[in-house]
């Protein structure tokens, strides 16, 4: 895919974003995560327009930052944290934590601190129901030392506090190249936040935790009564989205390019449905990644990578959670890391990582189906989307 010039020096949980109509069209601002080993400089912070679907030609701030991948917003969207996937062989080898402050009126961004992850290549991190910690994923891209879960502690001005507890577990070895390690990608909170979730590709497992700062502060986590959740081997689980009820969750596995369905109940997960999202295709084009639910919660929306790079559109069961394929669209370039339902429900966006570009497709908040191109805007290395709400 051809990609216009860039710009110079260029520039999460569980289902309960806010829906707008389209009677409130306005004007959003985004924020757009990055890695940084080309042309781009961090975090941008982006005007949306939700009548057109377009995103503004030029950035409102540029915040410099190694890696930022995965940006975490605090519920009153205060606050921002952001992990630095930075590991060896880097222009920063050190895997960091950073929080930043967000103006109420400007929502511009500011630096608050920086922590260590205590791990390489953090990928993603979630904030726990009462704010007090961060979850952080360090996913290792090498066997030695491998992923691991890292507690951070959060104070209530936003500043972290170095790592107090981290876990580990045993990889399945299924893929002797992929698995050979574990690798955490994804950790988040049950929606009661009385359990957390680590979503361990390298195992082939869910780990499962209670959750009990109270107890005790310096060791938060203990494992559940049911300690984990097996897969497929050599699926390799990478993302974990509850239902806004709490009764059901979706997850992607990344290897085997499937979505399991869940049953949720007190701790326990239990496997419903298995949905293929690339039966019979070859190898390269199962790369299962990010899912995100619209806001009503009747359509679920999965990206696959590889040589696939189709974003595919189910319609959720309101009773049991069960998935019903409804569309399979281009993503209209490579590589769709992550993506974003806007505000409104009337578009969808997508971090094209490769192409180095975000696309905006518009979105029929009927139907769930996902229609023509509205922009295609050149970004170097696109990872992450996050909305801010005016408050």
């Amino acid at each position: 895919m051809k990609m216009r010039k860039f710009w110079p020096l260029l520039m999460a949980g569980s289902v309960g974003a806010m829906g707008l109509s389209s009677a409130s069209a306005e004007t959003f601002q985004l924020l757009v995560g990055s890695y940084t080993a080309g042309a781009s400089q961090g975090i941008y912070r982006m005007s949306f327009d939700s009548a057109t679907g377009r995103i503004g030609p030029n950035p409102l701030q540029v915040v410099k930052s190694a890696n930022p991948s995965w940006l975490t917003l605090s519920r009153d969207q205060r606050k921002l944290f952001v992990v630095n996937e930075n590991g060896p062989g880097q222009k920063d080898p050190v895997g960091r934590v950073s929080s930043y402050a967000i103006n109420p009126k400007t929502q511009a961004l500011s630096l608050i601190n920086q922590v260590q992850s205590l791990g390489n290549e953090p990928t993603h991190s979630s904030l726990s129901g009462d704010a007090s910690h961060l979850f952080v994923s360090n996913y290792s891209v090498a066997e030695d030392p491998g992923g691991t879960l890292a507690v951070v502690p959060v104070g209530s001005d936003g500043r972290l506090k170095p790592v107090v507890q981290m876990s580990a577990h045993p990889a399945s070895r299924v893929n002797p190249e992929r698995q050979a390690s574990n690798h955490v990608h994804s950790t988040v909170s049950s929606p009661d936040g009385r359990y957390v979730f680590s979503n361990d590709l390298g195992a082939d497992k869910v780990f499962i935790y209670r959750y009990d700062p109270k107890a005790n502060p310096e060791l938060p986590l203990t494992p559940a009564k049911t300690a984990s959740v097996d897969l497929p081997p050599g699926s390799g689980p990478r993302h974990l989205l509850f239902s806004a009820d709490g009764k059901h969750a979706w997850l992607t596995m990344e290897m085997s390019a499937q979505v399991a369905v869940f049953d949720y109940r007190d701790g326990v997960l239990t496997q419903t449905q298995l949905v293929d999202l690339a039966a019979g295709q070859p190898t390269s084009d199962k790369a299962a990644a990010a899912l995100h639910a619209s806001a009503d919660g009747k359509f679920l929306y999965v990206s696959n990578r590889g040589t696939a790079n189709q974003m595919l559109v189910f319609a959720i069961d309101p009773a049991s959670g069960k998935l019903s394929e409804l569309q399979r669209r281009s993503v209209e370039g490579d590589h769709p890391r992550e993506f974003s339902l806007d505000p409104t429900g009337k578009f969808l966006l997508i971090a094209n990582q490769k192409s180095n570009g975000i696309v905006v497709l518009e979105r029929d908040d009927k139907t769930g189906l996902l229609g023509k191109v509205v922009q295609t805007l050149p970004m170097d290395a696109p990872s992450d989307l996050k909305f801010l709400l005016r408050q």
